[in-house]
């Protein structure tokens, strides 16, 4: 990071080492030195957060669980957080967040018992299947595929499960199948591979209708065979009224931390300079646009 902008950051974040000293002396930090984070039970959200309150003392730093991206952004606009990830799905140009970097690919997983007899989107007509908890990037991802699938609501047996729900409901046979959306592996799927055995739909036909990337699945992810799927980005967005060096830090700390943060979410590890700015729908933060320009070969 070039020194200018250090420097800057010490200035415009003047006394931020007091902060911890001081925290028992005071009700609750000022606004621009807190960083709330929204993040899901497994979201690289945690490790981010962890990584912030380590390296930039004097800043608040806490983690507000949802399991909805939707929920996610709608906290952020709120102002109940500062950052927090979302699928692009669920974000619109209107929307009155900002981007620090595009993080990840999130896949759409289908995912059925290793001998149903489903084998395509059309096989769900008349099943027990769960969509996704509301809300959800998991639901948006799977509502545009079965709408285009020409596949209703009332075509099946709808059923709104987070993952872990949804995990143990088809462990117990009192579900046909289940959609979740996340970064290749999903660390509660491995974790229910570990007792059932699951297979995943190919999806990767549908990519060209949807205008979704095709992402392959190693058998090795969750033990399961190999299949295509459909992807779309994961955004780390951030409210507007961020401060800017404090939007540049978290932007510099994301890119320059993305091995440690890969080592628990391993879908991070593609992350790049050249991937990070592809952030539309929205607008990069002022402070993540400077941050990228600090480093521009």
């Amino acid at each position: 990071m070039n020194a200018l902008p250090r420097r800057a950051l010490l200035a415009g974040l003047g006394g931020l080492a007091l902060l911890r000293g001081t925290a028992a002396c005071s009700s609750r930090a000022p606004e621009a030195h807190r960083i709330r984070v929204a993040t899901g039970a497994d979201d690289i959200g945690r490790e981010l957060a962890s990584l912030i309150d380590r390296q930039l003392p004097g800043v608040q730093v806490s983690v507000v669980t949802t399991t909805a991206s939707a929920a996610a952004v709608a906290l952020v606009e709120r102002g109940e957080t500062e950052i927090g990830f979302a699928q692009t799905g669920v974000l619109s140009p209107e929307s009155s967040v900002t981007a620090l970097a595009r993080v990840y690919e999130d896949l759409l997983h289908l995912v059925v018992h290793a001998d149903s007899p489903i084998t395509t989107v059309a096989d769900l007509r008349g099943r027990r299947v769960s969509v996704g908890a509301p809300g959800s990037g998991t639901a948006v991802a799977a509502g545009r595929l079965l709408t285009a699938a020409r596949l209703p609501a009332d075509a099946f047996v709808r059923r709104e499960l987070g993952l872990d729900d949804a995990a143990g409901a088809l462990s117990r046979g009192e579900l046909d199948a289940f959609f979740f959306a996340g970064g290749l592996p999903v660390a509660g799927l491995r974790r229910l591979s570990d007792t059932l055995r699951i297979r995943l739909l190919d999806l990767s036909g549908w990519a060209g209708t949807l205008g979704s990337t095709v992402w392959n699945v190693p058998g090795s992810a969750y033990r399961t065979p190999p299949a295509a799927t459909i992807a779309d980005p994961t955004l780390l967005v951030a409210s507007a009224a961020m401060p800017d060096d404090l939007a540049y830090e978290v932007t510099r700390l994301l890119l320059a931390h993305r091995d440690e943060l890969a080592a628990t979410y391993p879908a991070i590890e593609a992350l790049d300079l050249r991937s990070a700015i592809a952030t539309m729908p929205l607008p990069l933060h002022p402070g993540a646009a400077r941050y990228y320009r600090s480093v521009k070969p």
